[in-house]
């Protein structure tokens, strides 16, 4: 790759900026949205974590747009990302309400909007890096945000339609009398299982493809000017 101009350069440090953001906020929102929920360890703390490490987010897209601002799909597909990122943003507070008052429907059905917005987040997430890769010179990086960004997307459509069918049809659950209560033991532990894996695989391998990302920025432009 030829030296890239000062501004080129500056939106290119720029942009890995905003995937450290993401890579570090991701998985510690994740963390402090759940603790946040169950005011245990960040009680005296109250909302203040959540909102930072949402603001976190923000701040990753944020600086990720000063790339290539030309390109249409890819501001579009920032755009999409960020929609969510601030819905994120405007429901924390419920967090830390519907720890105290879990019995209100109106709390309880914020939080089920949080989820689907949280998860339409990485899901827009994805499509971001899609379009990244896609821009940037590496040919197996394309080939991998291709492929691995489109099983994550998969991955969440398939944990929504899972997550509908046990909320729809409690009584998939709630078997007859005549199954063992211990058969019943291990297929609630089985819809866990499966809904942890289905929630943080696609997490996981977002995670990977933005380290990945952001070290071949690294070493495509920057290690060259070492």
């Amino acid at each position: 790759m030829n030296t890239p101009n000062p501004q080129l350069l500056r939106s290119l440090g720029k942009l890995a900026r905003g995937l450290s953001a993401l890579f570090w906020g991701l998985p510690a929102w994740l963390l402090v949205s759940v603790e946040t929920a169950k005011v245990d360890l960040l009680k005296p703390l109250g909302l203040a974590p959540a909102l930072a490490l949402n603001l976190l987010l923000l701040f990753g897209l944020w600086q990720m747009a000063d790339f290539q601002r030309q390109e249409r799909p890819w501001r579009a597909a920032l755009d999409r990302a960020l929609l969510p990122g601030v819905v994120n943003l405007g429901l924390c507070p419920f967090l830390f309400w519907f720890s105290r008052m879990p019995e209100q429907l109106v709390f309880r059905a914020a939080m089920y909007v949080l989820v689907l917005s949280a998860l339409i987040f990485v899901f827009n997430l994805n499509l971001v890096l899609k379009q990244l890769g896609a821009m940037l010179p590496d040919e197996t990086l394309r080939q991998e945000t291709q492929q691995f960004t489109a099983l994550n997307r998969w991955l969440i459509v398939v944990w929504l339609l899972v997550a509908a069918v046990f909320l729809g049809a409690p009584e998939v659950l709630n078997f007859p009398l005549r199954f063992s209560t211990k058969i019943i033991f291990w297929l609630h532990h089985l819809e866990t299982a499966v809904m942890l894996f289905l929630g943080l695989a696609p997490l996981a391998i977002t995670m990977a493809l933005i380290w990945k990302t952001k070290e071949v920025i690294l070493d495509s432009v920057f290690g060259e000017r070492n």
